[in-house]
């Protein structure tokens, strides 16, 4: 009899892989983008319910404006977009599946101009473009799938310590370094898009340069779902060099 483990992670990888250029690699995407878009929708109403909209005009029409602008030069101006501005005080933006994004008071406090607000939309742009959000939730699903089938198969103590010890091993040697890739990947597209917009592709590194200035956690890195600071800002330097910009 074959082995179940190996024979089923070879069906995944074989009937869910396909090749995204914007990216130049392959991606797993058990999950599609369209089977996103409900709970996108409903986690966007649930924003719009419990949390603080601004009502801060001008604050609402400038995230519109240049989100606007970069999702555009991202091929993405055919779709409708959502942006709302929240009172929140921490720096923060986000985008939902089914196009909507969010951006906080304490994020346009910390931007100096509106070349560095695009970048932070760009990033989230360049989110949707790389189907990210499909990719993640189908690792979830191929990790927790697998793990589960190798538990039945060995049973006893050996079912325990996968239980107990597995879930860790693919969170810490899979999952989490692989959305920090991600989030390097969105780094990467956010900065061509705000480019096409005709914003400055530098003004991201100074972003990022206020972000460092804000402070973070001091967890290792391995155990982030998002990239240091400095590692972030060393590879748009070195992203934005190679592109002559």
């Amino acid at each position: 009899m074959r082995p179940i483990l190996p024979v089923l992670t070879a069906a995944l990888a074989l009937s869910a892989c396909a090749y995204n250029p914007e990216l130049g690699r392959q991606q797993m995407t058990i999950v599609n983008d369209d089977s996103l878009t409900q709970a996108g929708e409903q986690a966007w109403n649930q924003a719009l319910a419990k949390s603080t909209v601004s009502t801060d005009r001008r604050a609402n029409a400038r995230v519109r404006a240049v989100g606007q602008r970069v999702v555009d030069a991202a091929g993405l101006g055919q779709q409708p977009w959502d942006y709302a501005v929240f009172e929140n005080t921490a720096p923060n933006a986000f985008v939902l599946p089914g196009g909507h994004v969010g951006v906080t008071t304490g994020l346009l406090t910390i931007v100096d101009n509106d070349d560095q607000l695009a970048a932070v939309i760009g990033h989230e742009t360049g989110h949707v473009i790389a189907h990210h959000a499909a990719e993640r939730q189908s690792q979830t699903v191929a990790s927790s799938l697998l793990l589960g089938v190798l538990g039945a198969a060995t049973g006893g103590d050996t079912a325990r310590a996968i239980s107990s010890y597995g879930g860790d091993a693919a969170k810490y040697g899979f999952l989490l370094p692989f959305s920090r890739k991600q989030e390097l990947e969105a780094d990467r597209l956010g900065v061509d898009f705000m480019q096409r917009a005709g914003y400055r592709p530098r003004e991201a590194v100074v972003l990022w340069l206020h972000m460092q200035a804000q402070g973070g956690s001091s967890a290792p890195q391995f155990t982030s779902t998002h990239p240091s600071d400095a590692t972030r800002i060393a590879a748009l330097e070195n992203y934005i060099a190679q592109r002559g910009w």
